[in-house]
């Protein structure tokens, strides 16, 4: 188990994303007029989910020769609307395990991030590596509380040395999705449906179940490929 988490199924990898085993939510209940998500009770307007897009877009022009987009440029709107509620929930997790981040330790989780980065074979930046994710580059100091508030955590539960069994390093993960999952479930999070559900597996947002379906084949889906949509908590 690392301090960093890998974004699953990218050949580029931001090196401070979702856990494999993270929290999002369903689309059920009525949204508000003009909101992307109601998140806590707070709006996310879509005005402001159109502006975030747009950033992304931007950074995407300004890089597109570095970088390859790990999902369809049609689906901007999902990829940043998933990163807001990521950044939500994973503040709601600091609130309620009484976990304070500073300036100091966001910028240090952003130098963590970029050395892994490199440490990858990557030759790109983290702003580039960030636009290739869905994250706009106007949200990298989001990115950085983001993973500051997880090594901080773990640091706690694991009073700072990580484990080197496997199975304790699994006790572990599952404590820390543990505490997300019962953050994420007391924003009481909704999106709209307009933009799919958030799958709880990765935090992304996904296009609606009858979307997600594939033709019938003489083989079983997988089960892991099927999104949750219900807290496992």
């Amino acid at each position: 188990m690392r301090r960093s988490i890998d974004v699953p199924g990218t050949s580029m990898k931001l090196a401070a994303a979702v856990l494999a085993a993270g929290l999002a939510v369903t689309a059920c209940g009525q949204v508000q007029m003009g909101a992307a998500a109601i998140i806590g009770g707070q709006r996310v307007s879509s005005s402001t989910l159109s502006d975030e897009v747009a950033n992304l877009n931007s950074g995407y022009q300004a890089h597109k020769r570095q970088i390859q987009l790990q999902y369809p440029a049609s689906q901007m709107p999902q990829q940043v609307l998933a990163w807001i509620v990521r950044f939500q929930v994973r503040n709601q997790l600091a609130t309620r395990d009484g976990i304070s981040v500073t300036t100091t330790d966001v910028r240090q989780a952003l130098g963590q991030i970029s050395a892994s980065i490199k440490q990858s074979g990557e030759s790109a930046t983290l702003p580039e590596v960030a636009v290739a994710n869905g994250l706009p580059p106007d949200m990298l100091d989001a990115l950085g509380r983001y993973q500051a508030i997880e090594t901080k955590l773990l640091n706690r539960l694991d009073g700072g040395k990580l484990p080197t069994a496997s199975a304790a390093q699994q006790t572990l993960e599952t404590k820390f999705n543990a505490s997300q999952c019962r953050a994420a479930k007391s924003l009481n999070i909704k999106v709209n449906p307009q933009y799919g559900s958030l799958n709880y597996t990765d935090f992304s947002v996904v296009l609606t179940p009858s979307s997600l379906s594939h033709p019938q084949s003489s083989a079983p889906t997988p089960k892991a490929s099927q999104p949750v949509l219900t807290p496992p908590c």
